[in-house]
């Protein structure tokens, strides 16, 4: 059975295992990127937790404002640092945070905004660095699924005072897992890679452990491997009622922090040689899709402002309501096409994160985690498997 992604990983070849790139994989990401360096962490989560921790040791503040609707990991991270996650609402059928509730919640107390790049698209950035710079807190860019996203001809992640990529399966470029911090604050740099080198040793366990997984990446990401991989997995979780799980939401507390090791890194920096080639097949099949989409009734297709340029690992579109988008799932989840959930709820609903969350009224965010449905942009998906998603919605 052939198995569609529901994000377009770049698939890894085999010669990206042993073959020479000629150069690391932080001085190909910081090419890529044009800064003058990047930091490579573990996961996108522990670039996060990098960032706070050096934040927190300047500064005596303690709140986190964070989006009502992002990766429930971003909510845990703040609270492995001791922090206080509070929750901004989002605008009305968007993912942006929300400016005003965004100004009635920053204080004196606010160490940083958090704003993400949800799925490729790009944040609108300005609101939040004008109320950032009134109350002295600092602004971290998501950029977990959005490596080679522009905001305002910017590189997304260096607008704020910092930001972070995830080289998880799924975002574009992997090492399975793996982040990418960055900033344009040479002091901040400096602290960054001091905290890194401080909370996060290397660990033989976590390195084999995810080599292990990396060379499992090699040999599955494919169609008819990630039926085995993804898909069975998928159909026996929803089967079972764990939609959180189904699409890997299912997070704890013990979030791993080492150092990532040398072999996993330079399969990176191979693969990032045919990156920018992956990212324009993308953005071109992206492009034929979302016409189609938007011709639909009913259906709003999520695109990027007027100057930002923006990634395509999926399409992220919100149908009318909840009911309009669990129909489109019952016919399309399990039918190995790539049509998916981002998550599953609200960072306020889900349950391992009750009580330990801000009480800030969300609405927006609810609204828009109940009618997201995502498509996925993988090659993989051809016309006419995209002719029968569009027939079913």
């Amino acid at each position: 059975m052939r198995e569609i992604p529901p994000t377009a990983g770049l698939p890894l070849e085999w010669r990206d295992l042993w073959s020479s790139s000629g150069t690391s994989l932080e001085t190909g990401l910081a090419d890529f990127l044009q800064v003058s360096d990047v930091q490579i962490t573990c996961s996108g989560t522990a670039a996060q937790i990098v960032t706070l921790t050096a934040l927190r040791r300047q500064s005596a503040r303690r709140k986190v404002i964070l989006p009502g609707f992002t990766c429930p990991l971003v909510a845990l991270a703040v609270l492995h640092c001791g922090l206080q996650p509070v929750l901004c609402d989002l605008l009305p059928g968007h993912f942006d945070l929300d400016p005003d509730h965004l100004a009635r919640l920053c204080d004196e107390d606010t160490l940083a905004i958090v704003a993400t790049h949800l799925g490729g698209r790009v944040a609108n950035l300005a609101p939040l660095l004008a109320i950032a710079r009134r109350t002295g807190a600092s602004v971290i860019e998501d950029a977990a699924q959005s490596l080679g996203a522009r905001w305002q001809g910017v590189p997304v992640g260096l607008a704020g005072d910092a930001g972070f990529h995830s080289l998880a399966v799924g975002k574009g470029l992997t090492t399975f897992e793996g982040g990418v911090l960055l900033t344009r604050d040479a002091p901040l740099r400096q602290r960054l890679l001091d905290t890194a080198a401080d909370i996060a040793p290397f660990s033989w366990r976590w390195e084999l452990q995810r080599s292990a997984e990396l060379l499992g990446y090699a040999a599955l990401y494919r169609p008819c491997g990630l039926s085995l991989a993804y898909g069975w997995p998928l159909r026996r979780a929803i089967r079972r009622g764990r939609l959180i799980e189904a699409v890997g939401d299912d997070f704890s507390d013990d979030i791993p922090l080492h150092r990532p090791g040398r072999w996993r890194k330079s399969v990176g920096a191979r693969a990032l040689q045919r990156l920018p080639a992956f990212l324009g097949l993308l953005k071109r099949q992206a492009e034929t899709r979302l016409q189609r989409l938007a011709a639909m009734p009913g259906i709003t297709v999520m695109r990027d402002a007027a100057g930002d340029e923006g990634t395509w690992p999926f399409l992220m579109v919100l149908m009318p309501d909840r009911a309009a988008r669990d129909a489109a799932l019952d016919r399309l989840w399990q039918r190995g096409l790539g049509v998916s959930r981002l998550y599953i709820h609200a960072l306020s609903d889900y349950p391992y994160l009750a009580g330990r969350l801000s009480s800030e009224q969300t609405p927006n965010a609810r609204d828009f985690a109940s009618r997201l449905l995502t498509l996925s942009n993988s090659p993989w998906l051809d016309d006419d498997a995209f002719d029968t998603v569009c027939a079913a919605l």
